[in-house]
């Protein structure tokens, strides 16, 4: 198993290694628990890389950044004049992943409407693409993940109890980064190389002052977070020790001593990555950098969470973009142009696969 980007020597992460090798020779769905940042995606990488099929594709697809009505068609594909805008046939993820993995990100956020046809092509391993009455048979391998509570949301009524445990054959739990801070070090040495290198800087030294300060950060955003902001402080480094930010963490660091819900607390934390960068969404100093997270998944969970700014002062995107959010708290015509964008060029990634 390629354990390159698999950083860690706690108890908590060697339960995790243990469990990829386990997996990854078995014909079996997993499904990964785990808040965001963990490395879900890395795992799902390294037990693709270590089953039979690693010579095949590893296809990817977060279905909270693509809008419900496009998600059908990004999964199983779609006919020439299936719908409006539908001018070529395309291939969805499914038939990309044939022979290979399909790594299902934020499984939670599938609408309820798709979810028998996921269950149908889980199951019998054959599909409809939109406007065709053809079946299509493939081989494919999926692994997903969530950081939400599935079983809750089955209890709800929210996600299918026959998809949930159909997923849940073989569950990973990943344990967030304040859970294992004995591993932080050795992802700080690995994260000032990485960029070092990238960015062509001779950072190779880290005070113990602030390797103390982000062993003690909580990082909300999990690796991730850590991730970001040693890319940052290594870019700022004019020498061989890394640039202290340590006062950074300090700021974005949410008040969970009086009593609140988990969501409030994460509420917290964004508002405070928003202020501190004056409602910069994206780009390398925006919020979403900050938080590690994706700029689509930032922008979904301040329309989950009902995060608004008045409109006399829009939030920006990294690309130069103004984004206002309505007063209501609804952001989903800003989220479905976002995931319409995104859409498009996952599918001429695709037709360039195909």
């Amino acid at each position: 198993m390629n354990t390159h980007d698999l950083i860690g020597f706690s108890h908590q992460f060697q339960t995790v290694l243990e469990s990829i090798e386990t997996v990854a020779p078995v014909e079996c769905t997993v499904l990964l628990r785990g808040e965001t940042g963990t490395g879900k995606e890395v795992v799902a990488r390294a037990i693709h890389d270590a089953s039979a099929r690693s010579n095949n594709r590893f296809v990817a697809l977060n279905c909270a950044a693509i809008p419900a009505a496009l998600l059908e068609s990004e999964l199983f594909g779609h006919e020439r004049g299936a719908f409006t805008g539908a001018l070529t046939q395309t291939i969805g993820r499914f038939q990309l992943a044939d022979r290979g993995t399909l790594f299902l990100d934020e499984i939670g956020d599938l609408p309820l409407e798709l979810q028998p046809k996921l269950l149908r092509v889980l199951q019998e391993q054959e599909f409809e693409r939109l406007g065709s009455g053809r079946t299509q048979q493939v081989d494919v391998r999926v692994i997903a993940a969530t950081n939400q509570d599935l079983l809750g949301m089955v209890r709800k009524g929210k996600f299918r109890p026959d998809l949930y445990y159909r997923l849940n054959v073989f569950p990973i739990e990943l344990p967030p980064l304040r859970d294992r801070r004995q591993d932080i070090p050795a992802l700080v040495d690995h994260f000032v190389r990485k960029f070092a290198n990238r960015h062509r800087k001779q950072v190779d030294q880290v005070p113990a002052s602030l390797m103390e300060a982000l062993t003690g950060h909580d990082w909300p955003g999990n690796i991730r977070e850590l991730q970001n902001f040693i890319e940052r402080s290594v870019i700022l480094s004019s020498g061989s020790i890394l640039r202290s930010l340590a006062r950074e963490l300090v700021r974005s660091t949410p008040d969970t001593s009086s009593s609140g819900t988990l969501m409030d607390a994460e509420r917290a934390h964004i508002l405070a990555a928003l202020e501190g960068t004056r409602w910069m969404v994206g780009g390398r100093d925006g919020a979403a950098a900050r938080l590690g997270l994706p700029r689509t998944t930032l922008i979904a969970k301040m329309q989950k969470l009902g995060i608004t700014r008045t409109r006399q002062s829009s939030g920006q995107t990294g690309n130069g973009k103004v984004y206002e959010f309505p007063a209501n708290g609804s952001a989903g015509a800003e989220l479905e142009e976002v995931g319409a964008a995104i859409s498009i060029a996952e599918r001429a990634v695709a037709g360039s696969w195909a």
